[in-house]
């Protein structure tokens, strides 16, 4: 873990509103959301008119899943190697597509349910794609200190549509059908189409070639497999979503058998939910400004556990209630504050990469936890398998403790620059290699112990950021002589190198050099492999 780390004070829970861009993102993303839930509802209906079996009826919801499960990673790669702004204009631009011909159709009457399948699965496509890069966005939005209120304010947005969102759409599938409702979801895109094209992003400054799409995904699978801190927020994330996602696949059921009720109750236990992450999102800037990450999310947890006992146990509408409400509270506070995690854990290069390895534990958690516990309760019923799940959800607090997502302080990961461009030949090819690099030290020996634990860490962050082998040598004829070798795919990945050290990284390197007693710095060496003999160049560390 670097020692460079900022003290980042709390910000109001508005205080992202106030830049325009955010604020105009935001707004347009509520009615988008909006029209999405919307779609959901309609899709849903639909399907129930036209093949009125629970199996299609669960197909919608799978078709519109399933990508973000499928496609987060290609996504994310793809959002760190374009510009993420005319990236977002066409997933939108898709989904208002895909959602306009839809409603024709259905208005139409020409949707069938095999039709609607693979029309829910196309915007499914869209979301999916747009995700980690809407996300990757943010901290390009609000300074570094607001970050964690703009992720809750997000949330917040979120739950504002999930409360709007379905029951306009019940009224309007009432009055005028399915195919209006996808009409509407059809120019609610238009919204943020019309934010994303008023921001001016700055252009991305790099005179190297952008990644290839293969290549960048194998970096992203790179970083995540060598990044402790990216590691640390997947584990917490597991540990919660696969049990938490009990009372969202039992809901229904708890409603109609538990509870003997009916769809408006169903309706108002999700409003509570939308009411309580409101009010938690507003909370939580004032909270993450006196408690660390991982307490708020182990707080949370053990309140999502007391709100699920309740809901499995209290036997009246009331009480269920009072336990969604809880549920809205205690779900923003540990997304959100994963997220915040998640985000500060991630340099920009490779940010939407990161964010979709997150969807991905998100939504196969939730997936795996409702096909489990839908299992479970038919076999030892819905009370005792909710009962199970807390249970579970407390365990998993104790299960990946170890794994801490951040207190008050972040790491710097803005890029430093700090690394001296290698000498070469002006005829070296960017795709020449693979590439050797060697950094020797000269060490008192009696510190070797001292040493050795720092090298590790410049092993995660040689790894992490291209290399696909690393190794420490130790001299047998003179034992204060280390050699530090590592490997890369080509001297363009060498180069992305440079680009890819931050600043908390510079301050692992400067660590290093304090143990080096020779008279010049460590020496560089890099060897090149190539049609010929190895070339070789030399570089001094600066």
């Amino acid at each position: 873990m670097s020692t460079h780390i900022k003290k980042i004070p709390a910000a109001t829970p508005w205080a992202p509103l106030q830049h325009r861009v955010y604020r105009m993102l935001w707004i347009a993303s509520v009615f988008s959301n909006t029209g999405s839930w919307m779609h959901e509802v309609g899709a849903g209906w639909l399907m129930t008119s036209l093949a009125p079996t629970p199996l299609m009826v669960a197909l919608v919801q799978a078709a519109t899943a399933a990508p973000v499960f499928l496609l987060a990673l290609p996504a994310g790669a793809l959002a760190d190697i374009v510009d993420r702004r005319r990236y977002l204009i066409a997933t939108q631009v898709w989904m208002m597509i895909v959602a306009a011909i839809l409603g024709a159709l259905t208005l139409a009457g020409l949707t069938t349910a095999p039709l609607l399948l693979v029309f829910t699965f196309a915007l499914g496509i869209g979301s999916a794609m747009m995700m980690p890069a809407w996300g990757a966005i943010t901290p390009e939005l609000v300074p570094r200190a607001e970050l964690h209120a703009a992720i809750s304010l997000n949330t917040i947005g979120m739950n504002l549509s999930r409360s709007v969102g379905p029951a306009l759409a019940g009224l309007i599938v009432a009055v005028a059908g399915s195919g209006f409702v996808f009409i509407l979801n059809a120019i609610s895109f238009l919204a943020t189409i019309a934010a994303l094209k008023s921001w001016q992003r700055p252009t991305r400054e790099s005179e190297l070639p952008a990644e290839r799409l293969i290549g960048a995904i194998r970096a992203g699978l790179r970083y995540a497999r060598h990044s402790p801190e990216l590691q640390a927020v997947l584990a917490r994330g597991i540990a919660f979503f696969v049990f938490a996602s009990a009372s969202w696949a039992l809901l229904p059921l708890i409603v109609r058998q538990e509870l003997n009720s009916g769809p408006g109750t169903y309706g108002l236990f999700l409003a509570c939910v939308g009411v309580g992450a409101i009010g938690g999102g507003l909370l939580l800037p004032h909270l993450h400004g006196r408690a660390s990450r991982d307490r708020i999310v182990a707080g949370a947890t053990v309140l999502y556990t007391v709100a699920m006992l309740a809901l499995a146990h209290s036997g009246n509408v009331v009480a269920a209630g009072a336990a969604m409400l809880i549920t809205g509270v205690s779900w923003i506070s540990i997304v959100s504050s994963l997220m915040t995690a998640t985000q500060t854990a991630l340099p920009g290069w490779v940010r939407a990469r990161g964010l979709a390895f997150f969807w991905v534990v998100f939504t196969g958690g939730m997936a795996v936890g409702s096909a489990l516990w839908g299992q479970v309760a038919s076999w030892i019923g819905i009370p005792e398998t909710l009962t199970v799940a807390a249970i579970g959800a407390l365990a998993g607090i104790g299960a990946t403790w170890r794994y801490r997502i951040g207190l008050h302080d972040v790491a710097d990961l803005t890029p430093s620059m700090h690394w001296a461009t290698p000498m070469m030949a002006d005829d070296l090819e960017l795709d020449r290699g693979p590439v050797m690099v060697t950094v020797e030290y000269q060490i008192d020996p009696a510190r070797t112990h001292e040493f050795t634990p720092v090298m590790q860490q410049m092993r995660r962050i040689r790894r992490r950021d291209g290399a696909f082998m690393w190794e420490l040598f130790n001299d047998i004829e003179d034992p204060g002589r280390f050699v530090e070798c590592f490997m890369v795919e080509s001297w363009l990945e060498h180069l992305r190198q440079h680009e890819r050290v931050t600043v908390a990284d510079r301050d692992i390197s400067e660590k290093a050099r304090v143990f080096h007693i020779g008279a010049e710095p460590p020496k560089v060496t890099h060897l090149v492999a190539g049609n010929a003999w190895p070339r070789r160049t030399a570089d001094i560390l600066s």
